[in-house]
């Protein structure tokens, strides 16, 4: 099993900064990525259908032979706990306890402000993840639902960019006592931190892309299940618009994506 792959899923391409943290950290590691593309956003649907479309795109990851499933999609993620129970015992890991650890990590007297979708947001996924560790905590949130649209246009500097992160970040900001850590609980907005990083220059970003691949690297040693060295595959897999797919993926990933190498495939 150590030679396998981990598989990466996300509904769309946001999860590609997962997939750039992982591919940094390991480079020996052999990465399979799955975009739900034909049903994206999982944010509007129902707690029930996100639940069976995570486990739907974890056994099709699984079908192709990895070791371990990485579930790069904050609102996937709240479904943790059911795709662990479907494919008991291969590890699975999400995005947003690593996040909500190293937010405690970064800022652990607080004040933590967490930016998301409106769906992360308004099922609180962060919050509870992170009072379950810090009872006391004060935490903020903010929906930022414009971000995505940006992000994915390429639209990450610059006035169109700045004056987006002015609206959703300046509350946040003006608040007493001003946050000590902002949270990026999306995936899509790592590429944007170094516009937020302009606007709140004092307060540490944490970057659930990165704390995310944290996790997976103590995982793999844990488990033993970590590739020793040698060369590595890319497979990429989505389920509609595979050309779109690699020309948008390409600012989530930081690299060209070859649209030769995205798989059309169904989970029907």
């Amino acid at each position: 099993m150590n030679n396998a792959p981990i598989g990466v899923f996300d509904s769309g391409m946001g999860g590609l900064t997962v997939l750039r943290a992982l591919a940094e950290r390991l480079p020996s590691e052999s990465l399979v990525y799955l975009g739900d593309t034909a049903r994206l956003p999982y944010g509007t649907k129902s707690s029930d259908t996100v639940r069976r479309y995570a486990i739907q795109a974890s056994r099709a990851l699984v079908a192709r032979g990895v070791k371990m499933i990485v579930i790069a999609c904050n609102t996937a993620s709240v479904s943790l706990a059911a795709v662990q129970d479907a494919l008991a015992p291969l590890p699975v890991v999400g995005v947003i306890e690593p996040g909500a650890a190293a937010a405690i990590s970064a800022a652990p007297a607080g004040p933590i402000a967490v930016i998301a979708t409106e769906g992360t947001v308004r099922n609180g996924a962060y919050v509870s993840a992170i009072l379950a560790r810090a009872p006391d905590m004060t935490i903020m949130q903010q929906a930022c639902p414009l971000f995505v649209p940006i992000a994915e246009e390429g639209l990450i500097d610059g006035p169109i960019a700045e004056g987006i992160a002015h609206r959703y970040l300046d509350p946040l900001l003006s608040a007493i006592p001003k946050p000590k850590c902002l949270l990026l609980g999306c995936t899509h907005y790592p590429v944007l931190k170094r516009t937020i990083a302009r606007i709140a220059p004092e307060v540490t970003l944490v970057d659930s892309a990165m704390t995310t691949a944290d996790a997976v690297v103590s995982l793999l040693r844990e488990s033993g299940l970590a590739k020793a060295d040698g060369d590595r595959t890319l497979r990429f897999l989505v389920t509609d618009a595979p050309d779109r797919f690699a020309r948008i993926g390409e600012n989530f990933f930081g690299q060209p994506i070859d649209p030769g190498a995205v798989e059309l495939i169904d989970l029907q």
